[in-house]
C-alpha cells in the first residue's frame, strides 16, 4: 500500500492552470478555500444568483456561471450531488470543454455507471477526502489534514496523476496520507460502507436497540441514552485508539458481554444480508434504482425521511438534545 504525502509530490502539473469548482455546498467550499489558499487560481462554477452565490463570493472567491467558469478552466472539479451531475454535466459543462482539460470529481459514481462520458481527449480524475467538508476546511486552517483517495480513469494527457495529487496537496489531503485506488474500488466501497454499516446499518441496530427496551418497559430516554447517545463515545474511542484499545477503555463488563454477545446479534446472517447489499452495488442495481427513484421525484425517500422523523427515537432525542444544550429549540 502506497501513501502518498507532501514530500511526495515533486511536480508542478496544475501551475497556471485554473480550477474551476461546480458546487458550493460543504465540499465544495471546504476545498475551494483551501486550495486558493495554498495559491491555486480557483474560481467557481454556481447557479446565478443561487444560495451559494452570495455565499461564495463573501468568502472571497471568484464566481461564474457554470458555463462560464468551464470555458475559462483547465480542469473542472464537479462536486454537486451525484444525482444532479449528470444533468449539469450534458447541459452546462460538455460543450464547453476543450481537449487536455481534466474533469476532477470527489466520488467515482457517475463514471463508474456510465453516466457521465467524457471524450477520449479529457482526462478523468479523483480526489476524495475521507472526511465531510468542514472537517477539510479545519484541518486544512489547524496545519493538518485528513486523508483521502486519488484516482485516475482516463489519462488523455499523460500527467493526469500529477494533476490530481497536486490537487490533493492544495486541499490538504497529502499531509493525512492520500492512497491510490480506482473509480471502480471507490465507488462499490463507499457506497457499501454507507448502506451496510455506516449509514444505514448503525441507524438500523441503533433503532432495534432503543425499540428492543422500550418494548421491554424501560424508560424511553434511558432507551436512548443506553442506545444511541453513548454511540460516539465508543466510535470515538475506536477512532483514536483501535478495537483493542477501546476495549481497554470501557470496563470489563462492557468488554466481557459486549465479546461475546456480538455475533449472536451480528450473526452469519447479517453478512450474507451485507453480500445481497454488495452485489446490488456491483451489478448496478443500486444505480438503476436510484437514478428511477430521481427521475419520479423522488417520491421514495420523500416518505422515508418523512418515517425516520416521526419514529419514537427521533422525538426522544431531540427532546433530551435540547435539555442538554445539544440542540436548539426551534
Amino acid at each position: 500500500m502506497k501513501l502518498y504525502y507532501d514530500d511526495d509530490v515533486k511536480t508542478n502539473a496544475i501551475e497556471n492552470k485554473t480550477v474551476a469548482v461546480i458546487g458550493y455546498g460543504s465540499q465544495g467550499r471546504g476545498q475551494a478555500l483551501n486550495m486558493k489558499d495554498s495559491g491555486v487560481n480557483v474560481i467557481l462554477g454556481l447557479r446565478e444568483n443561487g444560495n451559494s452565490w452570495n455565499k461564495a463570493k463573501e468568502d472571497g472567491l471568484i464566481v461564474k456561471t457554470v458555463e462560464e467558469a468551464v470555458k475559462e478552466a483547465d480542469i473542472i472539479h464537479i462536486l454537486i450531488p451525484d444525482e444532479i451531475q449528470k444533468k449539469v454535466y450534458d447541459t452546462q459543462i460538455k460543450e464547453n470543454l476543450e481537449p487536455g482539460n481534466t474533469i476532477s470529481f470527489s466520488h467515482g459514481y457517475n463514471i463508474h455507471f456510465n453516466l457521465i462520458k467524457p471524450a477520449d481527449s479529457i482526462n478523468i480524475t479523483m480526489i476524495a477526502p475521507k472526511g465531510p467538508g468542514s472537517m477539510v476546511r479545519q484541518t486544512y486552517l489547524e496545519g493538518f489534514g485528513i486523508p483521502g483517495l486519488l484516482a485516475v480513469e482516463q489519462d488523455a494527457t499523460g500527467d493526469a496523476f500529477d494533476i490530481a495529487l497536486e490537487m490533493s496537496k492544495a486541499v490538504g489531503l497529502t499531509k493525512g496520507g492520500v492512497l491510490e485506488t480506482t473509480f471502480k474500488e471507490e465507488t462499490e466501497t463507499d457506497l457499501f460502507g454507507e448502506q451496510a454499516v455506516l449509514c444505514g446499518g448503525l441507524t438500523g441496530l441503533i433503532v432495534s436497540g432503543f425499540e428492543t427496551l422500550v418494548e421491554a418497559g424501560y424508560k424511553p430516554e434511558l432507551a436512548y441514552f443506553e442506545t444511541c447517545h453513548e454511540v460516539k463515545l465508543i466510535v470515538d474511542l475506536i477512532y483514536n485508539k483501535g478495537f483493542s484499545n477501546m476495549w481497554n477503555d470501557v470496563s470489563n463488563t462492557a468488554e466481557f458481554g459486549g465479546l461475546t454477545r456480538r455475533n449472536r446479534i451480528i450473526d452469519e446472517y447479517v453478512k450474507e444480508n451485507m453480500k445481497e447489499v454488495l452485489s446490488e452495488i456491483q451489478d448496478g442495481t443500486f444505480a438503476g434504482e436510484f437514478a428511477q427513484e430521481n427521475m419520479v421525484g423522488t417520491p421514495k425517500l420523500t416518505s422515508l425521511r418523512r418515517m425516520e422523523k416521526e419514529q419514537e427515537i427521533e422525538k426522544v432525542g431531540k427532546r433530551l438534545r435540547i435539555a442538554c444544550g445539544l440542540e436548539k429549540e426551534e
